[in-house]
């Protein structure tokens, strides 16, 4: 038995307006934003090879601190990640710091 079909099938999407949601209002700093300085100078160049630098950016158990707790940039904290990261994977940083 075969079945015919009157309609066409609709498809699973439908046509609907998009819901608009309240924004929330922006929050304003009640107190003025104090400017840190960078911890990394001007002459001070992002590399996995400047160990210096980068054992800074790492706490006793071997992790990548947080841009916040840097004082980095976005954008330094990514380039500081990846050396970290580099180093890592050249055996020039451990991956963990043993306790013993």
């Amino acid at each position: 038995m075969k079945q015919t079909m009157d309609k066409p099938k609709q498809s699973f999407r439908r046509h609907f307006k998009p819901i608009r949601r309240r924004m929330k209002p922006i929050r304003r700093h009640l107190k003025p934003i104090r400017r840190h300085l960078s911890p990394i100078r001007s002459g001070d160049r992002i590399d996995y090879k400047n160990m210096s630098l980068i054992s800074r950016f790492i706490s006793e158990q071997g992790k990548i601190l947080s841009g916040r707790v840097n004082r980095l940039t976005s954008k330094q904290q990514r380039l500081m990640t990846n050396a970290i990261k580099r180093a890592r994977i050249l055996s020039l940083l451990p991956f963990l710091y043993n306790e013993n």
